[in-house]
């Protein structure tokens, strides 16, 4: 027995340790399986990781696809892209025009007579103010840069201003920095022409349009007036280089001006740029690169998803092994709701919309992965870009051409509901009392404290005689150009009906309001001007009856309304036609995966519970392994009291040969 051939603790001959070590290799058996088995849980946990990125990435796409942008864009291409160019939003209409620019816009220039230095002072330093307006010139005719029987006609949306000029900076330059200075609208430069009086000022508007011409009014020292006086219906002491111009063009046929050389409104949903003078044809029609990327992208996050989910659950007939998630409840789960959704019919979509995926060139295949036929689904894009985006998308189509669908949330449920309006939404305004007074006179009427939409600013006027148009022009523009109003996105328009002025809030609802007070507000709406809120617009979605704010009335919370919000944006009290809502399939998907992965889905659960298993695991093995230990420490002491006794015997059996040995021979 080699085992008994070693020195034992006891002393003896028996190899305790060895012994202990082997018996305990057997007794960790155990030990051994929990650790097998912490492996595959581990192993699990690593897999649902994979899976919850690869629905992760699929929702992503879905998301991307999800959104109507996609689906409404446009493009606009020009046949000479050096003579016009454009761009279309999701309100463009598919079309070909035929442009033709006639005239650029341009700004005017007007030029000074020559002086011998540019940093000698002009005239004796009297205090003088400049006064800068601009407006359109009519009438009359033009030779060689001065203006004869023409009339100048100031633009009252257009904001003036002054520059004072005294001892300080009455030289060119002086006067040159103090217009750049005043940031009017205005540029001024200094050329030299080589002449004996070399040195010319040369203002020129920042603004094109024949709206944008410049009038310069001088009070003060006359020499300074005789220099920069310009009034192209009076005196000119400047000479126009270059005259104030709108763009102009035809859109077959139909002629179109403009300050500049942009056109936004001119054809609905598209943005036109003038280059040069010249014909040339716009087309517009539906930009579908957009679109066919965020399909093409959907399609293969689920082909990714699905080949994910079969590899975790794969069974290799030759290796006799399964894939780690093989026969698990919540894989089966989530592969039966996926394809579940992709494969139902939508409801809630209007007659002769896309129902299917495989309408649009998206079909199944054998394993489970999707196809695109590019030329159905193009050819889908291109003519039916609606009802595509609606295959997709949560959507919802009005019947009523001024109900607009804005937006729902997860708990809108898809279906056709009636819509009925018992009260439009209106706008805040103030009405005069009586017709303005059209003179607004420095320091006496030209201010007013004006409050929009809980907005509240000081409101300064520009000095002048104006008509009731003009008149009411200068007050929008001076309003909106306020900064606390431009700020906040607050803004408005103001009317004039037989010299009355009515301003009106841009917003609707209740929070629309104005008021006016100020040194100039008896001036402007007379003593007892009408103050009219806003309303919200009220009605019912569904029979429910809906929340108005604004414009935008809302499905109350526990109703299968909820969240569908639409925008009312005209028309008659009463019935309003039907809002025919559904959620496309990269809503859906988008809904569920967001369950799924949530802290209360199916694979949080799932993931939840093999972590407590592998915690029960590490509580086992901790009662394991103190059992182990009283085990091994039982066989050490039993070894050793038994090589002790070995010991002890062998001590013995010497002690007996020796005495024996001792003893005399036998005769």
């Amino acid at each position: 027995m080699a085992a008994v051939t070693g020195t034992g603790t006891g002393g003896g001959t028996i190899d305790v340790n060895t012994i202990v070590s082997q018996l305990m290799t057997i007794e960790q058996r155990p030990l051994t399986l929990l650790d097998n088995k912490e492996a595959g849980f581990q192993g699990q946990l690593s897999a649902y990781g994979t899976l919850r990125g690869a629905l992760s990435t699929f929702q992503s796409s879905a998301s991307a696809l999800g959104t109507l942008a996609k689906f409404q864009a446009f493009s606009a291409s020009s046949s000479d892209s050096t003579i016009l160019s454009g761009t279309a939003s999701k309100t463009a209409s598919a079309g070909s025009y035929n442009i033709d620019v006639s005239v650029l816009a341009q700004a005017q220039s007007i030029v000074s007579a020559g002086q011998s230095s540019a940093t000698a002072a002009i005239g004796t330093g009297l205090q003088t103010t400049l006064t800068i307006q601009f407006g359109a010139i009519t009438g009359g005719s033009l030779t060689n840069g001065a203006y004869t029987g023409a009339t100048f006609t100031q633009d009252g949306t257009a904001a003036s201003g002054t520059v004072t000029i005294d001892s300080s900076n009455n030289s060119l330059q002086g006067v040159r920095d103090a217009i750049n200075k005043a940031n009017l609208g205005v540029t001024a430069s200094i050329v030299k022409d080589g002449s004996a009086s070399p040195y010319r000022l040369v203002l020129t508007s920042q603004s094109s349009g024949a709206s944008h011409a410049i009038r310069i009014g001088v009070s003060g020292d006359s020499t300074l007036q005789s220099l920069l006086g310009y009034d192209a219906g009076g005196t000119q002491n400047l000479t126009q280089t270059g005259t104030a111009k709108d763009a102009q063009l035809t859109v077959n046929g139909v002629s179109v001006t403009s300050a500049t050389n942009s056109f936004s409104d001119t054809i609905e949903g598209v943005s036109l740029t003038a280059i040069k003078v010249g014909a040339a044809t716009l087309s517009v029609g539906r930009d579908t690169a957009g679109a066919t990327s965020a399909v093409a992208s959907f399609v293969k996050s689920y082909n990714d998803l699905n080949a994910t989910l079969a590899n975790l659950t794969k069974f290799d007939a030759t290796t006799k092994t399964g894939g780690v998630l093989i026969g698990e409840a919540t894989v089966r789960t989530v592969q039966s709701q996926v394809r579940s959704v992709l494969t139902a019919s939508l409801s809630g979509l209007s007659a002769g919309g896309y129902q299917t995926l495989s309408q649009i060139g998206l079909s199944f295949q054998r394993d489970g992965s999707l196809s695109i036929d590019s030329t159905k689904l193009t050819a889908a894009l291109t003519t039916n870009g609606d009802d595509v985006a609606a295959l997709f998308s949560a959507v919802g189509g009005p019947t009523d051409s001024l109900v607009h669908f804005s937006s729902s949330t997860a708990a809108t449920k898809a279906g056709a509901y009636a819509v009925n309006i018992t009260q439009l939404a209106t706008q805040g305004k103030l009405a005069g009392f009586a017709p303005a007074g059209l003179t607004i006179t420095a320091g006496v009427n030209d201010q007013l404290s004006v409050s929009v939409d809980g907005i509240s600013s000081t409101v300064q006027l520009s000095a002048g005689t104006y008509t009731a148009a003009t008149l009411a022009a200068h007050l929008q523009a001076a309003i909106n150009g306020t900064s606390a109003f431009s700020a906040a996105g607050t803004s408005v328009s103001v009317a004039q009906s037989l010299g009355t002025l009515t301003v009106t809030s841009k917003t609707y609802g209740a929070a629309s309001l104005v008021s006016v007070a100020g040194n100039g507000a008896d001036n402007l709406f007379g003593t007892t001007p009408t103050l009219s809120n806003g309303l919200d617009v009220a009605g019912t979605i569904n029979g429910s009856v809906a929340t108005g704010a604004g414009q935008t009335l809302t499905g109350q919370k526990g109703s299968a309304i909820e969240g569908l919000s639409l925008d009312i944006t005209g028309g008659i009290v009463g019935d309003r036609g039907t809002v025919n809502f559904s959620r496309g399939y990269a809503d859906q998907v988008n809904t569920l995966i967001t369950g799924l992965l949530g802290t209360t889905g199916a694979l949080q659960g799932r993931t939840d519970g093999l972590n407590r298993s592998i915690g029960d695991i590490g509580k086992q093995r901790t009662a394991v392994s103190t059992r182990l230990d009283a085990i091994e420490k039982r066989y050490r002491a039993q070894f050793t009291a038994l090589d002790q006794l070995v010991s002890s015997m062998q001590s013995t059996s010497s002690f007996l040969t020796q005495q024996l040995a001792a003893l005399p021979g036998s005769g």
